[in-house]
């Protein structure tokens, strides 16, 4: 077998150099889509670009139309760096090099890439998560849980994907990757033994077909709530892109190990009638509420973490996790729901793999260094993800809870006050800030935030402040914290930069809460952060 190796390309795929070239017929001989014309050229290609720029010799080019760019401007570009055929969805005559015309880029995009890696998704067990909040905590439990049942698994989330020993950066921001990175990953699995696959798969990955052709056996929902109404135009239109995970699974082909073809739905959250009567084939649901088909009772939360009995048709055992919070009860409900009853893993092997998974980066990860109040880290950067953590933190001290976040610009406006509303209702002191403002005004998001704060009776400078450069905020946020208090910075979790303009800036919260919580004890610890807002 040819040795795959990493992707090193942003923009392209492409076997190493002693690969067999694949023939361009072999790429559209199972393609499900219309495309002219029919007779494909007897061409072979050793990659497949998406960018102009990293054409390689012997590439397949795909243009594809985006927000900012079209790809077929730049059809003659590629062509000049080596590029031996075009797949595009508008007519090109009087190219130098064959094309084909197909009626959606993106999409085909996925199906291509799929083929050229050998339709990787087909020679695994792939289980999908999608939902608006814990989809990445989910995706390790799942991945844990499949480990403790000596399953050979790898994952795929916004944080990062793990091949045998080997683990890989997925990015600055939170997406699922693009369709040639999520094929690559796969066909690096099936090249390592692997038997399993767990993908966290995000809104935009659905919109725009990046994970079509993974060919899941298994679909879980955490919960869908207001998040990403920019893009998607509308909750519905968010909610149907969440449910093309479970409309996938009816095209999953049949494989040699089996698959089940499971959705698993969350029965607590509005979702779920909406996708229970959406679903054609299995489904099984999990929550805390008596209806679900497993649930949890007797649960105990602790600061150390969760306890609780899993019940569900002729068992009930125990399940402990160092995670806090109910929604974390949720999540590995979830996570065993999938487990047990779509890979039929038994209850040691799920209790265990609950049990070792460690900390997820970013996700309510303290930070001490022998100060006297708690401090953390956490990803919340939804409405509803942020009232969930100020919920948990509520059960963890008696003391006040100093939450600092922001609003990304360019994204959902109605969540910036949505989010300082929350805040206001739940937190007992708010810092608004600095969050991936892009191109837009940060004090106009600010404004925006303090006016939703406002509307809940928070008054400036007593019950939120505004600061927009991040680190200062949460060196306020230090100040400001007594014994017994928690300091909680939420939106950035894991993520590495935050964009001003166009540029990203390296940008760790973890590294910035610890900056200022060394300055505020007087030791030595990592200098903060920079950010085009200091000192202004």
């Amino acid at each position: 077998m040819v040795k795959l190796p990493y992707m090193k390309r942003p923009g392209s795929i492409k076997k190493n150099a002693t690969s067999h070239p694949v023939p361009l017929r072999t790429l559209f001989a199972e393609f499900p889509f219309p495309f002219s014309p029919v007779q494909i050229p007897d061409v072979s290609v050793t990659g497949i670009a998406i960018d102009s720029r990293k054409v390689e010799a012997g590439d397949l080019f795909v243009a594809m139309p985006g927000s900012s760019a079209d790809g077929h401007a730049f059809i003659a570009d590629a062509i000049a760096c080596g590029a031996r055929a075009v797949v595009c969805e508008k007519e090109t005559p009087g190219l130098s090099v064959p094309y084909i015309c197909v009626q959606n880029s993106r999409q085909s995009l996925t199906w291509l890439a799929a083929a050229f890696y050998d339709n990787p998704g087909r020679r695994l067990t792939v289980i999908g998560v999608t939902g608006t909040d814990g989809k990445t905590t989910t995706c390790n439990l799942l991945y844990q849980i499949l480990l403790s049942a000596g399953f050979k698994t790898g994952l795929i989330s916004t944080v990062n994907a793990i091949i045998g020993e080997e683990v890989l950066d997925t990015g600055f921001h939170v997406t699922t990757p693009d369709a040639p990175d999520a094929q690559h990953y796969l066909a690096r699995m099936v090249e390592d033994g692997l038997s399993h696959a767990v993908i966290e798969t995000t809104s935009h990955g659905w919109a725009q077909y990046r994970v079509d052709a993974c060919e899941f056996d298994i679909g879980v929902i955490t919960n869908i709530t207001h998040e990403h109404l920019d893009q998607h135009g509308s909750y519905e239109n968010y909610r149907a892109a969440k449910a093309r995970l479970f409309q996938s699974l009816a095209q999953t082909r049949p494989k040699p190990q089996g698959n089940p073809r499971l959705a698993v739905l969350n029965k607590d959250d509005s979702s779920y009638d909406y996708l229970s009567k959406k679903i054609s084939g299995l489904q099984i649901s999990y929550g805390l509420s008596a209806g679900a088909d497993i649930r949890a009772e007797s649960v105990i939360y602790s600061p150390q973490g969760i306890h609780f009995e899993a019940v569900g048709d002729g068992f009930r055992f125990p399940v402990t996790s160092p995670l806090v919070g109910a929604f974390n009860v949720s999540n590995c409900l979830a996570a065993l729901t999938a487990a047990m009853h779509g890979l039929g893993v038994n209850l040691s092997a799920v209790a265990d793999g609950i049990a070792s998974m460690p900390g997820i980066p970013g996700r309510m990860e303290r930070i001490d260094l022998g100060q006297p109040f708690i401090a953390m880290v956490d990803f919340a950067h939804t409405p509803n993800a942020l009232r969930v953590a100020i919920e948990t933190i509520r059960k963890m001290t008696n003391g006040r809870v100093i939450v600092i976040f922001g609003s990304a610009g360019l994204r959902d406006k109605e969540k910036r006050q949505m989010m300082a509303d929350v805040s206001a209702q739940w937190a007992d002191i708010s810092i608004l800030t600095a969050e991936d403002p892009r191109t837009e005004s940060l004090e106009g998001i600010l404004d925006e935030m303090a006016e939703g704060a406002r509307r809940q009776g928070g008054v400036e400078g007593k019950s939120f402040w505004r600061v927009p450069d991040r680190g200062e905020a949460i060196r306020l946020g230090v100040h400001l914290a007594q014994p017994g208090d928690v300091v909680v910075t939420c939106g950035k979790g894991h993520e590495q930069s935050m964009c001003f303009g166009t540029t990203e800036y390296p940008w760790d919260d973890r590294v910035a809460l610890r900056s200022a919580l060394s300055e505020s004890l007087h030791i030595a610890g990592p200098e903060m952060p920079f950010l085009p807002t200091q000192g202004k």
